[in-house]
């Protein structure tokens, strides 16, 4: 796989082909086009195969894409040819539906730990997964596999979780509270907050 910088918007672009990809393999196809992809996910052909082109060439004019093999190259390019262990901190309604998620293990991701520091969740279980003292967080981490973490507190609480998570072994966090947090160079940050998201899609209504 190449080495040269891929611009954040085309990593961002490839779970969508990827997703699409599944479902055209469930489906039961097993070749498909830039053209078809781009229908699949409301993206022009070109844009496709200028995407994928920054990782090599996959395709053959004429003959496209084959299905199993592109997803193949993409989830190595995504490293989630591999199933990545991740913590939850905050097991409020957000957390605890995170946990719950059936979604993430297809997806190369497995919630193995969460973290809360209200005494009335501390030793529930969500699914297989115990709440422990988020107190004991920065530990549990480093003792674990762990590399991802989830945020999802309340926004006054959000960067003191960012900042004990910067002790640990945790270099990827997506932060679900609404609130931009700071934390050291070499951890990615990603934000996700539904309200924004609906204030955007209402300047169309």
């Amino acid at each position: 796989m190449t080495t040269k910088k891929i611009p954040d918007i085309i990593i961002g672009r490839l779970p969508l082909y990827l997703r699409a990809l599944e479902r055209m393999a469930n489906s039961g196809e097993i070749v498909t086009s830039s053209k078809e992809l781009g229908e699949w996910v409301g993206i022009s052909a070109a844009q496709i195969r200028k995407d994928i082109s920054q990782f090599g060439e996959f395709g053959k004019q004429g003959t496209g894409y084959n299905i199993k093999f592109l997803s193949e190259k993409l989830r190595e390019i995504l490293n989630i040819d591999r199933v990545w262990d991740v913590a939850i901190i905050g097991a409020g309604d957000i957390g605890h539906g995170l946990a719950r998620y059936q979604g993430f293990l297809e997806r190369g991701f497995r919630v193995t730990l969460a973290f809360d520091n209200d005494p009335a969740k501390i030793g529930s279980k969500i699914g297989d997964i115990q709440v422990q003292d988020i107190d004991k967080m920065v530990d549990a981490i480093n003792k674990s596999d762990v590399k991802v973490a989830m945020i999802a507190v309340p926004a006054e609480y959000a960067q003191d979780v960012a900042d004990e998570l910067a002790k640990t072994q945790v270099k990827a966090i997506l932060n679900y509270a609404p609130i931009c947090i700071t934390v050291p160079e070499g951890v990615r940050v990603q934000y996700i907050d539904p309200a924004t998201h609906l204030q955007w899609m209402t300047y169309y209504l």
